[in-house]
């Protein structure tokens, strides 16, 4: 027996679905009200084209969370590249450097012991694929 969710693959169908019957209970609703002018098909036509709107609403939150989606996993990858280049690095593999990033943008914090390794970090961070800008924290010390 095959069981497939219906639901992940109908979802976006399914808001849609409700959003149509919705603007159409919502329209027909009105057909009665004291004071509406307009014809029964007029009417209708109000209430498909809030139904249309209410679809494509629903479409546009869609993808929003999808991009949103993306972003955040794109985001995850840059942290784990920029912590690969630290520790292929020689000046920097021996540092704890704290790495997080949002929609490209890279913040690296921590301490390490000379202002040229703090540049220095900065300089390999941004030269991975995907960031878009470094705001470097790192503070020259010593740990410990």
């Amino acid at each position: 027996m095959n069981k497939t969710p219906l639901l992940r693959s109908t979802r976006p169908h399914a808001i849609f679905t409700v959003a149509l019957a919705a603007a159409l209970t919502a329209g027909l609703a009105a057909c009665d009200k004291p004071g509406d002018d307009r014809t029964a098909g007029q009417k209708l036509d109000g209430a498909i084209a809030g139904a249309r709107a209410a679809g494509q609403d629903a479409k546009d939150q869609v993808g929003d969370a999808a991009k949103t989606a993306a972003e955040t996993v794109n985001d995850t990858a840059i942290v784990a590249k920029v912590h690969a280049a630290f520790v292929a690095d020689e000046k920097l593999k021996s540092h704890s450097i704290d790495v997080s990033c949002a929609n490209g943008r890279v913040t690296l914090t921590g301490t390490v012991p000379d202002a040229g390794a703090r540049e220095h970090a900065a300089t390999v961070a941004m030269g991975v694929a995907g960031v878009q800008s470094v705001d470097n924290q790192l503070v020259v010390g010593t740990t410990g």
